[in-house]
């Protein structure tokens, strides 16, 4: 049995439904993460498993037992979230003891739990500083210290890294994982952002308008998501209209308006004369000078419409012969600033026979 089961969940508020029947499952000891847009309803969703605020059908159950009737404060849960939410008045280690002065718990206790906490966060020598006197990245760690001390069966993070800059919010994801390896604590982890999902999670949920899109391991999404929108969301996507000629399990035959067929990776459940999209992820895609002799299946020529240097690679927007615009990168490994295309080269974009893959309508 599930750690945390959500059974078929909603949650109106007047005519809008920010949680339509979602049903989840979430194993001990799993780093799992609500993924999705603003308003797609993972913080309602995560609010209600802290008991912030109650759902208007179903249960949500924690090993086993509903949670529905049981206060906040009584719950085995703590909250994370992107503000911190420290007093400032308090020193770091009266900030980490709180909770469990509020439950009552010995001094002596306190001082070793609050002791372990900062030691785990890597801030034993923080204990009687202020927020003020803290850094983001400290702070954020005060935070999770302080979400640990009570060794709740779940951790809730809101969006926890938002307000951290780029550089910081790397190093923090990196040390959410170890710490996370470290305490063995469940996390429950809301955020928008697809590259922090796919970097932290064993599992995502991706949540569009008050549903579940699809729960898989970040790879599985990623590279095969479960329809249109998912495709979308999670990082960048080329798409094209297409409808199948030929199906089977190892490959599919698509028509391509103009650009005429390609083949795709072969997928369960569908049929030909089936209409939907070609959907292929930009690494996938080799851009080279048309005159270059290519092996790969799918071979087309084009133009470069645009380019974006993002240092490390650049990011060609290539145009076909149909008008349809392919995504290809190019790795800026030579020294120097690499700059192979400009806009308005011929080029030529192939991929794979088992790259692109098909998406129903």
């Amino acid at each position: 049995m599930a750690l945390l089961e959500i059974r078929n969940v909603t949650r109106r508020f007047g005519s809008y439904t920010a949680v339509d029947n979602v049903s989840i499952g979430i194993e001990a000891g799993e780093f799992f993460t609500l993924l999705g847009p603003s308003g797609c309803g993972k913080t309602t969703l995560l609010r209600m498993i802290a008991g912030f605020d109650l759902p208007d059908s179903g249960q949500i159950l924690l090993d086993g037992k509903d949670m529905v009737g049981t206060p906040p404060e009584k719950r085995p849960v703590h909250t994370v979230f992107q503000t911190y939410a420290l007093f400032p008045h308090m020193t770091v280690a009266d900030n980490v003891a709180f909770p469990l002065k509020m439950a009552g718990k010995p001094t002596q206790e306190i001082t070793s739990r609050v002791e372990e906490a900062l030691s785990t966060v890597r801030l034993s020598n923080f204990g009687r500083r202020f927020p003020h006197e803290l850094s983001g990245g400290q702070k954020q760690r005060v935070a999770f210290a302080r979400g640990l001390v009570n060794r709740p069966r779940l951790l809730l993070l809101d969006e926890p890294l938002g307000a951290l800059d780029a550089k910081l919010r790397e190093e923090m994801q990196i040390e959410l994982i170890n710490l996370q390896k470290d305490v063995g604590v469940t996390f429950v982890f809301v955020t928008h952002a697809q590259n922090e999902a796919l970097a932290l999670s064993h599992r995502i949920a991706v949540m569009n308008q008050g549903n579940v899109e699809q729960i898989d391991e970040p790879s599985k999404i990623y590279s095969s998501p479960g329809n249109r929108f998912v495709a979308d969301f999670i990082g960048k996507i080329s798409m094209m209209t297409a409808h199948v000629l030929e199906a089977s399990v190892s490959h599919l035959k698509l028509d391509i308006g103009e650009l005429g067929d390609v083949t795709a990776a072969g997928k369960e459940g569908v049929k030909v004369g089936d209409k939907g999209v070609m959907a292929i992820r930009p690494e996938q895609v080799r851009i080279s000078a048309p005159s270059d002799e290519i092996e790969l299946g799918n071979h087309f020529l084009g133009k470069v419409k645009d380019l974006l240097y993002l240092g490390d690679v650049t990011t060609y927007i290539v145009e076909l012969s149909n008008g349809a615009h392919v995504e290809a990168l190019l790795p800026n490994s030579a020294p120097g600033r690499a700059k192979f295309f400009e806009v308005g080269d011929p080029v030529a974009v192939s991929w794979r026979n088992d790259a692109g893959i098909f998406l129903n309508d």
